[in-house]
């Protein structure tokens, strides 16, 4: 039959085959997202740990570095133009207390903010000269441009209380994604089933490993990739 891996198939290995299917794009885009909040999960963790070192024998580019990926994978779950991904009532309908949505709100413009270049440069950086002091009388004379400084404003890292409530924020996205993602399974299964065996035995196959092989990574709908769903900060 076209498109059977007969090879594996005499060997009695299963054979997996790619579904191009509007339930299946939908189930991989909830994967993802639930990529992208276990990553901001990781970077919160890791981001307290290094918090908690004084600041004097902290490498400044590290927190820095973790802070700007949470935001990056956080605000790329709720990207303008995908077809899918999370939204303002995701975050609205969860168990949480306190101001929810005006800190999704504030780690969405921080993340914009981060990945675009402003339009006021001054924003950024401020130029200024360098003048003498005068002297007490204020005669002309003794006045005089010393040159240029530039003051560079650095941006806003977030405290330890803030690093956890994103994870918290991200736990709790990832939770509800993954029991959207666990019925959305059950409709992709259907789906398969309809289109019929003789079909579905000439799709093209999917490369994959041994169900324990080291270099194979499964995220099921669970949310979970290695015991790593678990919940975020507290």
């Amino acid at each position: 039959m076209a498109g059977t891996d007969t090879s594996s198939a005499q060997a009695g290995q299963t054979l997996t085959v790619a579904l191009d299917l509007p339930s299946a794009h939908l189930l991989a885009d909830q994967i993802s997202t639930i990529q992208d909040l276990q990553f901001v999960m990781e970077c919160c963790k890791r981001l307290l740990s290094e918090l908690v070192t004084p600041e004097d024998e902290r490498d400044p580019v590290v927190p820095q570095a973790l802070w700007s990926a949470a935001l990056t994978a956080y605000g790329r779950c709720f990207a303008v133009g995908k077809r899918f991904g999370l939204t303002a009532d995701d975050v609205r309908s969860l168990p949480l207390e306190g101001q929810v949505m005006k800190f999704h709100n504030w780690i969405v413009e921080e993340r914009n903010q981060l990945v675009r270049h402003p339009a006021d440069p001054f924003d950024v950086a401020k130029v200024g000269t360098v003048l003498s002091a005068p002297g007490l009388s204020g005669g002309a004379a003794e006045r005089q441009l010393e040159g240029i400084t530039v003051l560079s404003t650095s941006h806003i890292l977030v405290d330890g209380a803030g690093v956890r409530q994103l994870g918290a924020l991200a736990s709790e996205l990832a939770k509800q994604t993954a029991g959207k993602a666990q019925e959305q399974e059950r409709a992709v299964l259907g789906d398969a089933r309809r289109l019929g065996l003789d079909t579905l035995y000439t799709l093209p196959p999917l490369p994959v490993g041994a169900p324990d092989d080291p270099g194979v990574s499964r995220i099921s709908a669970a949310g979970d990739e290695d015991g790593a769903g678990e919940a975020g900060p507290a």
